[in-house]
């Protein structure tokens, strides 16, 4: 089988093609088992004759995800035509980063020898198998392309909800701290305090008791209704724009996008 063939076969948006389609649900397939298996591991019931089963899955999905990976890296002068360092690029990508993040952590432990708590937390990035599926999904795509599309006003609406914060957790502070200075001992417990009123999640623990407070509390509750709002607007708004872009078709006449009727 020649290398362009083979990336056929590795391309999820090839269409008509049995061995493509085969391949496609095949890993799918293995990508929900392994979801399924994470949450399997964690539960203290299961004897180990099943966690030697999970184990034993575990080692056999990391082999074929790892040549899952080669291959892709194998082919990837097809998948960026255009570049000079095709392999680099492809590196270096998003998606492969997410395949990397999902085969690393077992030779990480494997290769170490040695089960100490964090190579225990690195074992949780087998969780980004699930972020795979986003090359087989048309939904996770049309996302993808919404939030690259958008990145600029969504760094914008974070970059002043970062600025409000900071300025409501040094007011709450100086407003709070000489009535209650072992609820609001410094700007970093007001910060906790100032995100969960903006992001309305809002545990109670503790409220401002002084009217400087309580007015600022009032104002910032109020603000963290709008600001929550804007960043789902924009990625609302650009899903929107890039549903009504498959919804065109092209004049014959003149080749301007008309809508379908």
């Amino acid at each position: 089988m020649d290398r362009k063939r083979l990336f056929e076969i590795l391309d999820p948006d090839v269409e008509g093609d049995l061995q493509n389609k085969i391949f496609n649900i095949s890993i799918i397939v293995l990508i929900i088992l392994n979801i399924a298996a994470v949450f399997a591991a964690s539960f203290n019931s299961f004897n180990d004759h099943y966690k030697e089963i999970l184990h034993y899955f575990e080692i056999i999905s990391v082999i074929i995800f790892s040549v899952e990976y080669l291959l892709r890296l194998f082919t990837a002068k097809y998948l960026y035509p255009n570049s000079k360092i095709p392999y680099i690029v492809f590196i270096f990508s998003f998606a492969a980063l997410i395949d990397l993040a999902a085969i690393l952590p077992f030779y990480l432990s494997f290769a170490m020898g040695l089960d100490l708590r964090f190579l225990r937390v690195l074992r949780l990035l087998r969780m980004f198998r699930v972020f795979k599926l986003g090359r087989y999904s048309e939904s996770m795509l049309i996302i993808s392309k919404v939030l690259k599309k958008e990145k600029e006003k969504l760094l914008s609406t974070i970059a002043l909800t970062a600025v409000m914060i900071s300025v409501a957790a040094t007011v709450m502070y100086y407003a709070e701290n000489p009535s209650q200075p072992e609820v609001y001992s410094n700007i970093l417990d007001t910060t906790w305090w100032a995100i969960s009123i903006f992001t309305t999640v809002w545990y109670g623990d503790y409220y401002p008791i002084t009217i400087v407070g309580k007015l600022c509390g009032g104002i910032i509750s109020l603000l963290g209704i709008m600001l929550i709002a804007l960043p789902s607007g924009i990625i609302c708004s650009g899903f929107m724009n890039e549903l009504h872009k498959d919804k065109k078709c092209n004049c014959p006449h003149c080749g301007k996008d008309i809508e379908e009727v």
